[in-house]
């Protein structure tokens, strides 16, 4: 019997509501069924995140992996897809997957060592720009979410979003993040992209000396990859500096990746708006750090 730490009952139950209660009432019985069904034994603490309960595992060979029991969303579905294509370049290795649940059966990486570690933010932004050079090498497999119809959706929600805020300046900051946007939505790109690479998710492994875990794929423009390291061990003034070093490892066009950039900013604003909760600072500052185009 395992337990659920509570921590992931309260996220879940908050943004999943009575399917994440669900959720959570069957991961003992599921976590049971897949030990089994993998020949798996415990030996471990258990470890979460906002969406998963992850379980160290051995598997019968005397290889270590981790058991990854997750909510299947949107989000989570193409997981194990990107995972595929990815085929540990540069990214934990696939080893099992239960369609039905989203259950997942990972190589064990070094969870006590994150990127969140490296003392050196502008070291640890570069490790973040290496692995996105290659995550985003490859083409986005069929079906994948699409940053195309992300966009549309953001601009049609944005103008009456936008109103809602009571700063002026912030007002028109999010109004040319916007217009950023629709300069670029035409052309969104078919790149694999990780989406949610900040330095928790890049953990130190034997095989290679950085890897990325917990995917939320979708097919578009690398640029839209950028953020989390600008905003992670938020610094202002070195929101440009890490900008331009990202963009060189990738790259990519400088003004191209600055509107899809200013389209996270403008993404993670929304759902702010959207949920009542307080405009984040870092996120406008990052934006109006960037919109005032090539520096």
């Amino acid at each position: 019997m395992i337990e659920v730490p509570d921590e992931l009952v309260a996220t879940q139950t908050r943004f999943n509501g009575a399917d994440g209660q669900a959720f959570v009432d069957a991961l003992p019985g599921r976590a049971a069924e897949f030990l089994e069904r993998w020949g798996l034994r415990i030996d471990g603490p258990v470890m979460y995140g906002m969406c998963a309960l992850v379980l160290p595992v051995v598997r019968g060979d005397g290889t270590q992996a981790v058991l990854k029991l997750q909510y299947l969303d949107d989000e989570s579905v193409g997981e194990p897809v990107a995972l595929r294509v990815w085929g540990g370049d540069g990214a934990v290795r696939l080893l099992e997957y239960d369609d039905a649940t989203g259950t997942l059966l990972l190589e064990r990486l070094d969870s006590a060592r994150m990127l969140t570690n490296v003392p050196d933010s502008r070291a640890a932004v570069r490790v973040i720009a290496e692995l996105l050079a290659r995550l985003t090498a490859v083409p986005a497999p069929e079906g994948m979410r699409r940053l195309g119809d992300i966009a549309e959706r953001m601009l049609e929600r944005a103008a009456g979003a936008v109103e809602q805020v009571p700063d002026p300046d912030d007002r028109r900051l999010l109004e040319d993040c916007a217009a950023a946007v629709r300069e670029v939505a035409g052309e969104p790109g078919d790149r694999l992209l990780h989406w949610d690479l900040h330095y928790d998710n890049v953990l130190a492994a034997d095989r290679e000396p950085w890897l990325a875990i917990d995917p939320k794929p979708l097919a578009g423009h690398p640029g839209f990859e950028l953020f989390p390291a600008l905003d992670n061990r938020f610094d202002a003034d070195e929101v440009r500096w890490r900008f331009d070093a990202m963009t060189d490892v990738l790259g990519l066009d400088r003004e191209r990746a600055r509107a899809w950039t200013l389209g996270r900013v403008l993404q993670n604003t929304l759902w702010a708006i959207e949920d009542g909760h307080p405009l984040a600072p870092d996120h406008l500052e990052i934006g109006r750090r960037l919109r005032g185009g090539r520096g």
